[in-house]
């Protein structure tokens, strides 16, 4: 089974995130962000992966270090859970709309990380979720999970478009983390 659990705590926020690659998509997600909530359902559902995370922080403050450091948390526990990454399939993409928004994800699990993301949001929030951490959030998980990635998303309504994004995101891993073999897809021998 490919499943990892990390715990980091700082003096701004506790984050414990446990995921299981190849599970039924069954989320277990408490942030104190509701829309952040949302979009790691959305992101588990869609990915077919088991997430736990339960994260605290200094909300008081704004939702910077809490979303922050759960992006570093989730990419660790990737890469953890992909352990040496034998037999995956490495590339990963997705194209899903929302409406009027349609987000476009490409990914490499090949472990040099690297984010590339166009997205543009007419609001500050989408409930108490800042809209400038979605950059943030997914350079986070990409630095820690050492992913390759480049996102784009258009639309005229934030909240699609970042689900869209999320949704494009867990299509991609899934596709990245499939088993296909037991070579690692490198010629270098190792990812």
């Amino acid at each position: 089974m490919r499943k990892a659990e990390i715990s980091r705590k700082t003096s701004e926020t506790d984050i414990s995130i446990g995921i299981e690659l190849d599970g039924k998509g069954v989320a277990n997600i408490s942030t104190g962000v509701g829309f952040f909530d949302h979009m790691l359902t959305a992101f588990t559902k869609h990915g077919n992966f088991d997430l736990t995370v339960k994260a605290t922080g200094d909300l008081i403050v704004d939702d910077h270090h809490l979303i922050e450091d759960t992006g570093i948390v989730l990419g660790q526990v990737l890469a953890e859970a992909l352990g040496n990454k034998a037999g995956i399939a490495r590339f990963g993409e997705a194209r899903i709309p929302m409406d009027e928004a349609l987000a476009t994800v490409a990914l490499d699990l090949g472990g040099r990380s690297y984010l590339v993301i166009d997205a543009d949001f007419k609001a500050p929030k989408v409930g108490e979720f800042s809209t400038q951490m979605v950059d943030h959030f997914f350079e986070a998980v990409a630095q820690n999970a050492k992913i390759n990635m480049h996102a784009h998303v258009y639309g005229d309504n934030d909240h699609h478009k970042i689900e869209a994004l999320f949704k494009a995101f867990a299509y991609a891993l899934r596709r990245a983390v499939v088993v296909e073999g037991d070579e690692i897809k490198s010629t270098k021998g190792v990812l």
